[in-house]
């Protein structure tokens, strides 16, 4: 499976010093990045008419950031040679036979005279790291988070999507959720390596039913410390990423490492921190995506034995970071288990990621298939509450050839479609990175503003001085009542509140009373980062060519 960087993987050597030279005296603030005002400058010199700049742009910029890194402005230059040339520019020109190596880099007119002038002049030279931005520039961002200070983070310090919403949050949306104890309720304070997280790729399912192998089949690799067998052999949460070399790391490690988006999973204990582990191996699969391996889910007699940690909530909070999530089922293991169910309910809010795979699909001939199939939607219908039928891939997922004597030419044929469209998802994740992320901060800026409109209700609620605790038991006794209250008082959703269970249970362990009252002015302001901020955003950082 490739990800779009041929032509950043094909340039020579000395034409990435070339580009290198270039791109430092484009960036013209030093900090490894080429947002649309640079780039307006810096390609006019190559004389392209502004449609197929803005084409170039479109495929350099492929996961929407609003801004180029050194290795996409290589794929810049290369399609602006090629424009040059007389080629017409498209996505599927990186996959063609150009010799990307030896190709010579665009004419830019003036560019040389330019250069030598700045030249002259004292210049910083500034130190890239493998994705282009400079090692300086993500302790930058780091220090936003960091900083006890309540100094405003200045406009002209964002010069990405990503650093926009890093932004937005810090200043908007993370007051209204500490002062209303959102963290407690339902998901843990943001920090910097949660927004700079690769996409992840969540892998689910009953045991043996070919997770592990999924990804070894993926990655053409085993990763460290993978078991693959017919009994449960993954015991654990194991996130597989991108690492200068092969090693495990304990999941206690990972959850206290500060570039690593996990600290979130301390709330789960110790009891699950020994049951987690970081595989890293270098990969350039990796560097674009994460995957996570997960125990297999239990069924039948296994169930009565209680895991020491918390599940569904861990796949929860998993599923809540992951891009997509993958059901794995085979036929021979249909059944929808009790701890299976609670899993996929344990999803709710994340329809749009969940993926179905109907793997070792070739241990059944093809008249059977067809009954499995039927059998699998069957089972789905009564476990996914959603009208809409589940995409379902089909396949054999492994290194081992498609066994043709069940299957026949017909269902190599089905397979192979199958395997396609589901790597052609895998590709997209990158791509859709940004925009995953934005969606996901605008689902959390509404979450944290109903947290916040029932917890200053329920304070409301209480009395000034006598029977507190009476009124509490009542408030929490009546969940649903005032669920419903807040819904009419605020105009909001019925589908955005959250599950009264879940919510009862933590406030059952909290005093009311020390809850904080309707800030107006905090809602307003969240109101006012969606209605207004976050376009804005987006306007800011798109291609500059349109």
């Amino acid at each position: 499976m490739e990800i779009d960087s041929v032509a950043a993987g094909s340039c020579s050597k000395e034409n990435q010093l070339i580009y290198k030279e270039w791109f430092e005296f484009a960036d013209s603030d030093g900090d490894g990045r080429i947002t649309g005002n640079d780039a307006i400058k810096f390609f006019s010199m190559s004389n392209l008419p502004r449609p197929e700049l803005k084409q170039v742009w479109a495929i350099a910029d492929a996961k929407r950031q609003g801004y180029l890194g050194f290795k996409d402005f290589i794929v810049a230059m290369q399609l602006v040679s090629l424009a040059q040339t007389g080629h017409e520019i498209s996505h599927d020109v990186l996959h063609s036979d150009v010799d990307f190596k030896n190709m010579n880099p665009p004419v830019m007119e003036g560019l040389g005279v330019l250069m030598a002038k700045k030249k002259h002049s004292s210049s910083k030279s500034t130190d890239l790291n493998v994705n282009g931005s400079p090692s300086a520039d993500a302790s930058l961002t780091a220090h936003w988070f960091s900083s006890k200070s309540s100094k405003k983070i200045s406009l002209s310090s964002v010069t990405s999507i990503v650093d926009g919403l890093k932004r937005l949050y810090i200043q908007k949306l993370k007051p209204l959720e500490v002062a209303y104890r959102f963290n407690d309720f339902v998901s843990p304070l943001l920090t910097n390596s949660d927004f700079d997280a690769k996409p992840m790729v969540m892998l689910l399912g009953q045991y043996s039913t070919g997770k592990t192998t999924f990804i070894k089949h993926l990655l053409k690799a085993s990763y460290p410390g993978a078991h693959i067998g017919p009994e449960p052999t993954t015991d654990r949460f194991v996130v597989v990423m991108s690492g200068p070399d092969e090693r495990s790391i304990p999941g206690n490690t990972v959850a206290v490492q500060a570039d690593m988006p996990f600290s979130g999973l301390t709330t789960f204990g110790t009891a699950f921190l020994s049951k987690f582990e970081c595989s890293q191996m270098p990969h350039p699969l990796l560097e674009h995506v994460t995957f996570v391996d997960t125990p297999g889910v239990l069924s039948g007699e296994k169930q009565r034995t209680q895991r020491a940690y918390e599940f569904t909530g861990v796949t929860s909070w998993f599923a809540s970071k992951c891009d997509l999530i993958l059901l794995l089922f085979d036929p021979h293991k249909l059944d929808v288990s009790d701890e299976f169910k609670r899993v996929i309910s344990s999803l709710r809010g994340h329809d749009d990621k969940i993926r179905v795979v109907l793997n070792k699909a070739d241990q059944v001939d093809t008249q059977q298939l067809m009954r499995v199939y039927g059998a699998l939607m069957w089972s789905l219908g009564k476990v996914l509450n959603t009208p809409e039928v589940s995409r379902v891939y089909i396949g054999s997922f492994s290194d081992k050839p498609i066994n043709e004597a069940a299957t026949g030419p017909i269902g190599r044929e089905l397979f192979e479609k199958e395997q396609d469209d589901l790597l052609a998802d895998l590709k997209d994740i990158p791509k859709k990175a940004c925009d995953r992320r934005i969606n996901e901060f605008v689902k959390r800026a509404r979450a944290a503003k109903i947290h916040a409109c029932i917890i200053s209700h329920l304070k409301k609620e209480m009395p000034a001085i006598m029977g507190k605790a009476k009124a509490q038991q009542k408030l929490i006794d009546n969940l649903e009542d005032v669920f419903g209250k807040v819904q009419r008082e605020h105009h909001l959703p019925k589908g955005d509140f959250p599950n009264v269970e879940q919510f009862r249970e933590v406030l059952s362990g909290y005093n009311i009373d020390k809850f904080e009252k309707l800030k107006p002015k905090m809602l307003q302001t969240v109101d006012d980062m969606l209605g207004y901020d976050i376009p804005e955003l987006l306007k800011n950082f798109r291609n500059p060519y349109d």
